[in-house]
């Protein structure tokens, strides 16, 4: 089955893993036609296995062995990731605010991020099940409220952000048949 695997804290923090050394890595782990899509962070791949826990416990040990660092990925099916892209709640792109979708790896704890957020007139928040939905003016993706709040010590390990442009890419990626 074909999975989108998000990667969190890669190429950053001192954690550096270039593209063809993850492939290598995860094709060593029993998964087929894995491919980094704009950068090694993002990652579609064929699993033997259907259940998504099964796989993200796969992808994390891969990364733990081969990698050296503690990881932790998101999992979604191709499908689930083009629904996230289809329902993203505010102006998708235009020249003054850029789109993000946040992710996390516990789903309690996203909610809470988002709950913990004061609403302002910088940025716009909102939860939708199993992700996020970010906007903030262009260039300040660090400084805004949201942001710091999502890079504090308590989210930090357990949040991973994406650019909406780069979900539509990787659901572009995933749905093109390729194994």
């Amino acid at each position: 089955m074909r999975w989108v695997v998000l990667l969190r804290g890669v190429n950053v923090n001192g954690v550096t893993i270039k593209s063809a050394p993850l492939s290598a890595a995860l094709g060593r782990a029993g998964f087929t036609g894995v491919r980094s899509v704009l950068a090694s962070g993002n990652v579609t791949l064929v699993a033997p296995s259907q259940d998504r826990e099964t796989v993200k416990g796969q992808v994390e040990e891969a990364l733990r062995d081969a990698f050296g660092y503690d990881a932790w990925v998101v999992v979604l099916t191709p499908d689930r990731l083009a629904e996230i892209a289809a329902g993203y709640p505010f102006v998708r792109h235009d020249d003054v605010d850029h789109p993000y979708c946040v992710f996390a790896s516990d789903q309690g704890q996203l909610a809470e991020l988002v709950a913990s957020h004061t609403a302002n007139e910088q940025e716009s928040v909102a939860l939708a099940g199993d992700v996020a939905y970010w906007r903030c003016p262009q260039g300040s993706s660090t400084d805004t409220p949201f942001a710091k709040l999502a890079a504090a010590r308590r989210w930090k390990p357990v949040v991973t952000t994406r650019n909406l442009r780069t979900v539509d890419k990787l659901v572009a990626v995933s749905s093109d048949g390729r194994s």
